[in-house]
């Protein structure tokens, strides 16, 4: 540590703690509560799906007790219930596990009448989670879809866009499916701009996309596919209207975002006298090529003399263009081109991670650089540059001992970067 800042803890304790402070602001047995009415009178049924689904059915028996109902969530996501069922399935990439309870979800919407309640709990994941293949594909087709788009580098509002097309749930399908039941989501962000059709594909939200956006989509990001596949994004009804008159009873609440984390991690920040800057809660993009941008933005505030440290956060979601073979992840990615692109600087440290615990398809939050960080990888003969070549930022981050590792978080509001800049010592 500087020597003008003896009773600091260190940088990287600093960018952790900041880190669980943004992941416990959205933690549904916090937040959900608030935005409960009362318990209606009649038949109530929860459905949902998403890393965060079964923390949210958590949550909400907490207030309302034992409730029907089944949602879906990630393998070893699971939580305790008092009657909500907790089916668990696959995330990236469907499984079969994933599309039977889906079909029992679709089977328990649509027995019911406009008499009877529903409560959706919908957070980021969903579009996986949730897998019913439109007439004509299989699961094999859409596990295929799902790993070309995760490989293309694709912004996730177009993912979407086109998983929308190929999914008898998707696109407000599933609320369609429901009608004529009164329905509320409660949902989870985690996605740029908190568009609620995007989150996990919005099964409860009409949308505007078409399939010729989702065709442009799979041509500008050169998505190889079957050419089945890519008939059937061609012919596939489109996804539920907005304006549809079986979404009339349909409501809906965002319960938790980034932008709510980032700010409880800048309070946080600014009690340790920290100067924050917040660059963005929505940020998209190849991770490497944003890591090159805040690190030079990190550099010239290095370059100026500060009286304390300063903080740049931002959120939103990242993504990795497969080059090579290695074990990836957005936020390995960009902690190691930061690493590089800062090349050692004395005053500056590094963290991103993802809130759900899970960057990319490893059990792995994301990845912490330092200044020493490039000097251990040479001493474990571990190149950064290869590594980054081959988008193998996991395998570094492991043999440098820079990763951050959670466990399940149980919510999921997108990404958490942060550069701290210490001043000169």
């Amino acid at each position: 540590m500087p020597s003008g800042w003896p009773d600091m803890p260190t940088p990287r304790a600093i960018l952790t703690d900041l880190f669980t402070t943004a992941v416990a602001r959205a933690d549904p047995m916090l937040c959900l509560a608030a935005h409960l009415p009362p318990r209606p009178t009649g038949r109530l049924v929860i459905i949902g799906a998403g890393k965060a689904s079964a923390r949210m059915a958590e949550a909400l028996e907490a207030v309302y007790g034992p409730c029907e109902g089944l949602v879906i969530t990630r393998y070893g996501y699971g939580r305790p219930t008092q009657g909500i069922e907790i089916a668990l399935a696959a995330h990236p990439v469907p499984d079969d596990a994933g599309v039977l309870a889906t079909q029992r979800m679709l089977a328990l919407a649509q027995s019911l009448g406009p008499d009877d309640q529903i409560i959706a709990l919908i957070s980021g994941g969903g579009s996986s989670l949730l897998c019913a293949p439109m007439p004509g594909l299989t699961l094999r087709d859409k596990q295929t879809l799902n790993t070309a788009l995760l490989a293309s580098g694709m912004p996730i509002s177009q993912m979407n866009v086109i998983r929308k097309q190929v999914s008898a749930v998707k696109g407000g399908k599933l609320a369609a499916a429901a009608h004529p039941a009164r329905i509320l989501s409660l949902v989870l962000s985690d996605v740029p701009g908190d568009d609620p059709s995007e989150i996990a594909s919005g099964p409860t939200v009409g949308s505007t996309a078409t399939p010729e956006m989702a065709l442009a989509a799979l041509n500008k990001w050169h998505v190889d596919l079957p050419a089945h596949i890519r008939n059937a994004v061609a012919a596939a009804p489109p996804p539920i209207a907005p304006d549809d008159p079986r979404l009339v009873g349909a409501t809906l609440s965002i319960i938790a975002a980034p932008s709510q984390s980032l700010d409880a991690a800048r309070t946080a920040a600014e009690a340790q006298n920290i100067d924050v800057q917040i660059l963005g809660d929505a940020l998209e993009g190849e991770a490497r090529d944003l890591a090159r941008t805040q690190a030079a933005l990190a550099l010239q505030i290095a370059a100026k003399p500060l009286t304390r440290p300063v903080l740049l956060l931002s959120g939103g979601e990242c993504t990795v263009t497969r080059r090579g073979d290695g074990r990836g992840g957005p936020n390995a990615e960009y902690t190691l081109a930061c690493a590089l692109a800062l090349n050692a600087h004395p005053q500056i440290h590094v963290l991103a991670c993802d809130t759900d615990g899970v960057d990319g398809v490893e059990e792995v939050a994301g990845a912490y650089a330092g200044p020493n960080t490039l000097a251990v990888a040479t001493q474990t003969g571990t190149s950064a540059e290869t590594a980054l070549a081959q988008n193998d930022a996991h395998s570094f981050f492991k043999a440098v001992g820079g990763q951050i590792v959670t466990g399940p978080t149980l919510t999921n509001v997108n990404d958490f970067r942060a550069i701290l800049i210490m001043p000169k010592a």
